[in-house]
């Protein structure tokens, strides 16, 4: 990384079911968060649509757009007149009959880097992913931007050891966590976004980098019950010091400038990357519950 310091912003918010309605929000956040010093902005997961796989509704396949696209267009557009790195997640349409869970990843120049598609596809009450779509055939990419590298792993991804740490010694030295997590609806007396945290931050101290995990806010509700999503979106680093936490109810902006020296500290004070056995992890491969 050229520059030692980058500053970065989360947008977290509630969606309507109207989709340009959620794009002039999501593009008057990005203005705001650029004005305050913003050069990298990361938005929620699906950030321009309702969470709509709570239900199996064949209408909602409508709601998939090719990657790049329209809405890539629009934020390329705004990327290159802002000088901004700009991290979108949409619903992609690859061809007909195959949709996947997408982050678009553009320059802070407007250019359109590549994309990560999502891997790990929950399944369970009114978190129907497995029915809208498929997995990810992507692998972990790492994007050099023009103010670092950087990986992305998408919600349910961020569950898993094994993708941190892939991108981390693919060199990425931010990890974006898009997420729509909330309520759930079979144990409605439990509250996870405690567990959402520590298993995120944990990621970033067994990697020496920096975590920053994005969520949306607000109740959606569906044929199949409400559902409230509890925020939290957050920036940690390399050591999970919590840098920056926005609040579980409300549209907020949450930024954090990061000092990369601190990546170089951590990884020589906690040598988990020297240390490691990979020869001695082949039989997990071949194991399962």
């Amino acid at each position: 990384m050229t520059n030692k310091q980058v500053t970065i912003a989360l947008l977290q918010h509630s969606c309507t079911s109207n989709k340009e309605e959620n794009i002039q929000k999501v593009t008057g956040m990005i203005r705001e968060a650029t004005q305050k010093g913003a050069q990298m902005i990361c938005l929620q997961e699906l950030s321009t649509n309702i969470y709509f796989p709570q239900t199996i509704n064949a209408d909602y396949y409508h709601l998939a757009e090719p990657v790049p696209g329209p809405t890539t267009d629009v934020m390329q557009e705004l990327a290159k007149e802002l000088g901004v790195v700009i991290l979108v997640s949409l619903y992609e349409e690859a061809m007909r009959g195959l949709y996947f869970n997408t982050v678009a990843v553009l320059d802070a120049d407007g250019a359109y880097l590549g994309k990560y598609r999502k891997h790990h596809i929950p399944e369970g009450p009114q978190y129907i992913e497995k029915y809208y779509f498929a997995q990810g055939d992507g692998g972990y990419p790492v994007f050099d931007t023009t103010f670092g590298k950087i990986g992305v792993l998408i919600c349910w991804d961020e569950w898993f050891p094994e993708p941190s740490r892939i991108l981390s010694l693919k060199g990425a030295e931010i990890i974006f966590y898009p997420s729509a997590i909330g309520s759930e609806p079979d144990y409605p007396e439990l509250d996870t976004s405690s567990a959402w945290v520590d298993a995120i931050k944990a990621h970033g101290i067994h990697n020496g980098i920096f975590i920053a995990a994005v969520n949306r806010v607000g109740k959606e509700v569906s044929s199949e019950g409400d559902m409230t999503f509890y925020g939290h979106s957050f920036i940690s680093g390399p050591l999970g010091k919590m840098i920056s936490q926005a609040e579980s109810e409300n549209d907020e902006i949450i930024m954090a400038t990061l000092d990369m020296n601190e990546i170089n500290q951590a990884r020589h004070l906690l040598q988990f990357h020297r240390d490691r056995r990979p020869d001695s992890y082949k039989e997990i491969l071949n194991m399962s519950l």
